[in-house]
């Protein structure tokens, strides 16, 4: 870490230290700030295959929001849901090859990424985002979701309902929210003291306590055969969160486990994509 971030982040932690010290509740508000707001944004130039794409524009909440589609007029669409801190140009390996297959291709930078507007970004608004564009640009019955977009694809789905035929593929799902906090919490040095009103103000958000928020939970509650590529070494969504799932021995999930790829390089990797554009065509 430079010396730069080292000292933003001291500031950080002595900050919330003195804010929870004089008002818990500010203190409180102001960590799910931070955690729900992206420290990065993807706006690198797009590749020629996104500038040959049509491109879509739509009002969501108050966010306004980018996408791209190829092969519209295909029977069978695929959606692609990027991670937190992410953006939908980095799955151009996914694009073409699922066109060839037969498919429509839609993808959208979520709010507060890429080039869609905002500033915030949480589970909650990328449910109800994901409800959004099946409305207006559904049915949908393929579905690709990383980290943050498969989390948000599982309870989306288990909430909304899906297509006949279904399919979808997690990749490094951000599997459980409660891991996401408790890794928040110790880079940030948070009060421990401040966790359960944490906790609570998310479950007052989202309609949710924590543990709802999970994929290991949701998937259990959806009947759609899915496929889910997970690497032992990633370092933001371990694999042990994954195990139980695994131990459930669940019979419409397939499981594939790598090794070396963490948590972004999974996505990218050829014999991955092989497996996900295989597993999307089949049925």
């Amino acid at each position: 870490m430079s010396f730069k971030k080292r000292l933003a982040l001291s500031f950080i932690r002595t900050r919330f230290g003195l804010l929870h010290f004089f008002s818990p509740r500010k203190a409180v508000e102001a960590a799910f700030h931070l955690f729900t707001t992206p420290q990065y944004r993807n706006r690198k130039e797009l590749p020629a295959l996104y500038e040959a794409a049509e491109s879509l524009q739509f009002r969501f909440q108050e966010f306004d929001i980018q996408g791209y589609r190829w092969n519209a007029a295909a029977p069978r669409r695929v959606l692609v849901l990027h991670g937190f801190e992410s953006s939908f140009v980095n799955f151009e390996q996914y694009v073409q090859p699922l066109v060839d297959r037969g498919f429509c291709v839609l993808g959208f930078d979520a709010p507060a990424h890429g080039r869609s507007s905002g500033h915030q970004m949480n589970v909650r608004i990328y449910m109800e985002f994901i409800e959004a564009i099946r409305d207006r640009f559904g049915p949908i019955d393929r579905f690709m979701g990383h980290s943050l977009g498969g989390l948000s694809l599982c309870l989306a789905l288990e909430e909304q309902g899906h297509t006949e035929g279904a399919r979808a593929v997690l990749i490094a799902a951000a599997t459980e929210t409660r891991t996401a906090i408790d890794m928040y919490f110790n880079i940030v040095r948070l009060p421990r003291a401040m966790r359960p009103a944490f906790d609570q103000f998310i479950a007052d958000r989202g309609g949710h306590p924590v543990e709802w928020f999970s994929v290991a939970r949701a998937i259990r509650n959806l009947p759609i055969p899915i496929l889910w590529v997970h690497d032992e070494d990633d370092e933001l969504t371990p694999l042990s969160d994954v195990e139980p799932v695994r131990r459930a021995g669940l019979p419409n999930v397939q499981f594939v486990i790598t090794k070396g790829l963490g948590h972004r390089r999974i996505y990218r990797d050829g014999g991955v994509a092989q497996k996900v554009i295989d597993f999307l065509s089949a049925g």
